[in-house]
């Protein structure tokens, strides 16, 4: 007996440090999104859903302290974003934030957590800089970014004829990027980029773009924005005919509730290149089905990473014993990425994560079995297909 108690005590005494490393007695995770905005539908409150989700498939508590999901809207204005996020670590004593779609507050909380020494998980964010010149060791680029939509779309339009472009992009450092990175590799595939414009974020009227657009002769419109942007752009498109007249409309981001706005009839034949879909596996669908239940919709791939970005955080910190951000990093790192809509993922030096995406094509509405069954995955993309090249890393701490 007396030896089963020394063994108890000893297990306790194990056991007591492991859960005194968790600051404030409570692991915080912060949603910064767009609540209200252009990306609010593909981002926003299915996003804190999807954060919320990944904490009850968890267990609600991680080395026994409460998991806490907090949440703010960032109304996609860079002094707003970084105040929130200023309090949230000064303050509020959040552990690590996640999604922060805009790209430009994206990168100013990167600067400001690799200062502060705080996980932050981009799932929104779509900028390369995250993972090259502004890596951060605290920082991972979850989802998707420029550079693996444009390779994805772009290429297999032009493959398919699209020879002639016209980049319309929205002016702000996400649709900079993916019009260059778009650009490149239409050039890269023997296309030609004839022009480009840019608008406003959350802009209204896209008549005198697409007008450009259409004086240029191109064969193809690259949209490089996202949210209510892509759809007021192609709804536009479709009112001036330009389809019709024999232009073609290639989204470079395109999400499932873009589609579920602007119908089957007005999107089908789209390619776009998604890093997960509702319905590819039992997996996939048992999950959509608790998020449809809350959100009303089926998840978009950034709801859905925020979801496995949340998820992978909280098993790091319970393989670390700790929510001490340079040992949770370290086994964020080391562990692989595993979730309903991820399978043998990893993630690099530079904080970007290696994932299969997607190539997907819109169906026609006669194809379509019901709600939300808008997408046919054409073919898995393998992540030396869709990540930046470490070789050409302008990330310091990831040069081999």
């Amino acid at each position: 007996m007396r030896s089963l108690l020394v063994g108890g005590a000893l297990m306790a005494l194990a056991v007591a440090p492991a859960l005194a490393q968790v600051s404030d007695d409570v692991v915080k995770i912060g949603v910064l999104t767009d609540m209200t905005g252009v990306t609010a539908d593909i981002t926003g409150k299915g996003s804190v859903i999807a954060a919320e989700l990944a904490v009850k498939e968890f267990g609600g508590t991680v080395l026994g302290k409460k998991i806490e999901i907090v949440f703010a809207d960032h109304q996609h204005k860079p002094d707003l974003g970084t105040s929130i996020a200023r309090q949230w670590m000064d303050v509020d004593k959040v552990d690590a934030l996640v999604d922060i779609p805009n790209s430009a507050i994206a990168l100013a909380v990167q600067g400001m957590a690799k200062e502060k020494k705080r996980i932050v998980m981009f799932s929104g964010a779509g900028t390369t800089a995250l993972t090259n010149e502004q890596c951060s060791p605290y920082g991972f680029h979850w989802t998707y970014d420029t550079y693996a939509v444009s390779r994805g779309t772009a290429s297999a339009v032009v493959k398919a004829g699209g020879t002639s472009w016209f980049m319309l992009a929205s002016d702000y450092a996400f649709g900079h990027q993916l019009q260059k990175d778009a650009t490149d590799v239409v050039e890269a595939n023997g296309g030609k980029v004839l022009g480009a414009v840019r608008h406003p974020l959350n802009n209204p009227d896209f008549s005198s773009f697409l007008l450009r657009a259409q004086a240029s002769g191109a064969k193809v419109i690259g949209i490089a924005n996202a949210g209510g942007d892509t759809i007021n752009t192609i709804k536009q498109a479709g009112e001036f005919g330009l389809v019709e007249q024999g232009q073609s409309l290639a989204a470079l981001i395109f999400f499932l509730q873009d589609v579920h706005s602007l119908g089957l009839a007005a999107t089908q034949g789209t390619y776009l290149t998604t890093a997960s879909y509702w319905d590819t596996d039992d997996a996939a669908r048992a999950w959509s089905k608790q998020f449809l239940e809350r959100a009303g919709m089926m998840p978009s791939m950034l709801q859905a990473g925020t979801y496995g970005a949340v998820l992978h955080y909280l098993k790091a910190v319970r393989a670390a014993g700790t929510d001490d951000p340079d040992k949770v990093a370290a086994a964020m790192k080391a562990m692989p990425i595993e979730d309903a809509f991820t399978k043998r993922a990893s993630i690099r030096a530079d904080g970007r994560v290696l994932r299969e995406m997607y190539l997907a094509r819109v169906k026609k509405p006669a194809d379509s079995k019901g709600p939300w069954d808008y997408f046919e995955i054409v073919r898995t993309i393998p992540p030396e297909d869709t990540v930046w090249p470490l070789s050409e890393t302008r990330c310091a701490a990831a040069k081999p």
